[in-house]
């Protein structure tokens, strides 16, 4: 008798501040689903000032939950492999990006590798990925116990405007 292994929630970041960000987002949930991730849940999208290098365009950001089977490291082989073919370059540290795509939480998982550290060592300081976070997990908001930071966050995309796309797009969630 086989063992059935049960699947992993993971809660992965998502931003994008070169050509056409929304499209670029909506195309990394589509590529993600492909890689064999089950998308379960999606948040607003939201658009944030840049931190780190300032002197770049706005972000647009989002959080999104996905079922898998991947160990974590595979995880973030396969979000580099959909940021690469997307066309993520990596010039410049917090610098301007076609797709960005940070692992924040792999279930209850605690990992210091140096490629891979999770939850992710940053997420308490970012409001633009607390505030999406607590759209659509507001337990692993609450684990946290702290206060969103102070961070300009304008809501541009509703998350039924989210789903309706994606679902125009073969993806459907819970």
């Amino acid at each position: 008798m086989g063992v059935k292994m049960k699947a992993e929630t993971v809660y992965l970041s998502l931003g994008s501040n070169m050509g056409n960000s929304i499209e670029n987002l909506l195309q990394a949930i589509v590529a993600l689903d492909k890689e064999g991730f089950k998308v379960t849940e999606v948040s607003s999208i939201y658009l944030t000032e840049p931190i780190g290098f300032i002197e770049q365009p706005n972000f647009y950001n989002m959080v999104i939950a996905v079922e898998t089977l991947f160990s974590p490291q595979l995880v973030l082989q396969k979000c580099q492999e959909v940021e690469n073919r997307l066309g993520r370059v990596r010039k410049l540290r917090w610098g301007p990006r076609k797709i960005d795509i940070d692992i924040l939480f792999y279930g209850d998982r605690v990992i210091k590798e140096i490629e891979l550290e999770l939850p992710h060592p940053r997420l308490k300081e970012r409001a633009f990925v607390l505030v999406p976070l607590k759209e659509i997990a507001l337990h692993r908001f609450n684990e946290l116990d702290i206060l969103i930071p102070s961070q300009n966050l304008c809501l541009k995309i509703e998350q039924v405007d989210v789903r309706m796309f994606l679902k125009e797009h073969g993806l459907s969630m819970k």
